[in-house]
């Protein structure tokens, strides 16, 4: 087999010799390519090599963010105090870096009014212009009309 590592000489020897050096050195030998012809393994410490690999994996999951999606939901008929009673809960949620998913839900007959429910969240969406940028323009979908407005970056 192949032997590499550090404090070793690199080159091809028999298993049992590649055994005694691992064993020499306090180390252990850990076969990295078993399909290359010969075989390559490696001297190391592989409780440490798993220990640092851990906290290599654990770096990364802590630096990647996760993206959290809230609603706020009006009705086509929504008035200025609960509009803006609303507004104020999304201006918070894109400062704490959330996005918003904002619709208009029209229950029964009231999709004749799909119009004020789309001018509804077009005059949210120029509201929240300094928090956020629309993603998604409002759209109808079955009985909902939905808009996504993502957090503007902070500089």
């Amino acid at each position: 087999m192949r032997l590499v590592g550090d404090n070793v000489e690199m080159g091809v020897y028999p298993i049992e010799r590649a055994l005694e050096i691992a064993e020499e050195q306090g180390l252990d030998l850990v076969e990295i390519s078993p399909n290359a012809n010969p075989p390559v393994c490696k001297v190391m410490d592989y409780k440490k090599f798993v220990y640092e690999q851990k906290k290599r994996d654990k770096a990364l999951k802590a630096k990647s963010t996760k993206v959290t999606v809230k609603e706020i939901r009006f009705g086509p008929q929504t008035d200025d105090h609960d509009y803006e009673f609303k507004k104020k809960h999304a201006e918070k949620f894109l400062q704490e870096g959330a996005k918003l998913k904002a619709y208009v839900f029209f229950k029964g007959r009231s999709i004749i009014y799909k119009d004020q429910g789309e001018i509804l969240l077009l005059r949210l969406a120029q509201d929240l212009e300094e928090y956020g940028k629309v993603e998604q323009m409002p759209k109808l979908e079955g009985k909902r009309m939905t808009m996504f407005i993502s957090p503007k970056k902070k500089n």
